[in-house]
């Protein structure tokens, strides 16, 4: 399997009362499906660390449900234990999903023993792919290139990498590429780099909220019209960095649908919606960006 175009990590909409919003989040789906080429559900910016394992559920249920087949959907099923992965992994097969991906478990530090243990399972659990979902900053440590050719070995297909370490990404595609391996790249912020090194598909936390313009960076890279991939890169990070306004770039991606008319609801706890002086410093930026 390889996965190819902008596939958005699609936020979770929530409720006051920090439950799944099913009407905002099927506005956020409609919005999506019809701009891009496939969804990341319940990764970071999907909250999916936040939900339990029915939450997390539900929202794959309403979105595969939403989407009606006009695009694959990719469900991260990534916790602290490997039964509750397996629990998520079986709930996407059955629901509909094209693969699952899964960070390696965290809280406690596993060995690469026990790594390569937890996809092992989870690919013998499932008949659908399994991914790696290489993101060192939440989880707390990385997939060398070393292990990640052993947990190949136990049938893995694939990894997201969210290293932000172009080091890292090559060294993924010259150790695994060859072998049949989708190195996908985790962000908006490298993909020109990506794309020049074989990438074909990238998740970019943008994409909720301006996928239009995600696209159009994936469409100049797949032409190889590197000049124009360039120019699209650099806007592409400056608008990145009006999701830092924020603080927290999940909580910028509520705010920016907003301000497209798009109800996404609110953030889950811990995290809070922006305040207005802060929605206002973002909305100028934009609009100085000339993407409002």
């Amino acid at each position: 399997m390889r996965l190819e175009g902008v596939i958005p990590p699609m936020i979770t909409p929530f409720d006051s009362n920090g439950e799944i919003d099913e009407k905002a989040l099927r506005k956020v789906v409609d919005f999506l499906s019809k701009n891009v080429h496939g969804l990341f559900l319940c990764g970071t910016y999907g909250s999916g660390p936040l939900m339990s394992v029915e939450q997390r559920k539900k929202v794959v249920e309403i979105t595969i449900d939403e989407v009606r087949g006009k695009i694959p959907v990719i469900v991260h099923v990534g916790a602290a234990s490997t039964d509750a992965s397996i629990e998520l992994a079986k709930h996407a097969e059955k629901t509909g999903a094209v693969c699952v991906a899964s960070v390696p478990p965290y809280y406690y530090r596993p060995s690469e023993r026990d790594i390569i243990y937890h996809y092992e399972r989870l690919v013998k659990a499932i008949g659908i792919p399994v991914y790696v979902y290489n993101n060192p900053k939440t989880v707390g440590y990385g997939i060398s290139s070393e292990l990640m050719s052993k947990i190949a070995d136990v049938g893995v297909q694939g990894v997201k990498d969210s290293s932000f370490d172009m080091m890292v990404f090559a060294e993924f595609q010259r150790k695994l590429g060859n072998r049949g391996f989708d190195i996908v790249m985790g962000t908006e912020a490298l993909f020109l780099l990506a794309s020049v090194l074989g990438a074909k598909a990238f998740i970019p936390g943008l994409g909720n909220a301006f996928p239009e313009i995600c696209v159009e960076l994936y469409e100049a890279c797949m032409k190889r019209n590197y000049e124009n991939a360039r120019d699209i890169q650099k806007k592409v990070n400056r608008v990145r960095d009006v999701m830092r306004i924020a603080g927290a770039s999940i909580v910028s991606v509520y705010e920016m649908l907003k301000m497209r008319g798009i109800n996404a609801g609110l953030p889950k706890s811990p995290f809070r919606p922006v305040d207005e002086s802060t929605r206002e410093r973002m909305k100028k930026k934009l609009q100085e960006l000339q993407v409002l």
